[in-house]
């Protein structure tokens, strides 16, 4: 069985199962988690599972992911962005699009396995 890059909307064991896989698979445990308001996403990347962490430049190629959200959402009619917090090893983005979500999960996954040090 190869292991899922990210988890979205589970329970609470399906996340805790995941974890350890991502622990024993050296991989980041990244979650997507709806927000019953709005109906948007907030998707976590957490570094602790893996031996590694974000390099300046990972740091960087996420503040990019995350301002180009930003910058989709602003033209949207319902901006929902509720924030963001970036760092080595738990960052974090409230208000993805159900719609962007994969899309933002597998670039989140791939500057987390190009950028790490």
């Amino acid at each position: 069985m190869t292991l899922k890059k990210y988890i979205i909307d589970s329970k609470m064991f399906e996340y805790d199962r995941h974890y350890r896989e991502c622990q024993q698979s050296n991989q980041p445990f990244i979650k997507a988690k709806i927000n019953p308001i709005n109906g948007n996403y907030h998707v976590q990347i957490d570094m602790m599972p893996c031996d590694y962490e974000f390099t300046v430049d990972g740091e960087k190629q996420l503040k990019k992911l995350f301002d180009d959200e930003v910058l989709f959402l602003k033209s949207y009619p319902k901006n929902s962005f509720s924030g963001s917090s970036i760092n080595k090893e738990l960052s974090w983005f409230d208000g993805v699009l159900p719609d962007r979500l994969v899309l933002f999960c597998e670039k989140l996954y791939d500057i987390s396995q190009n950028y790490h040090g």
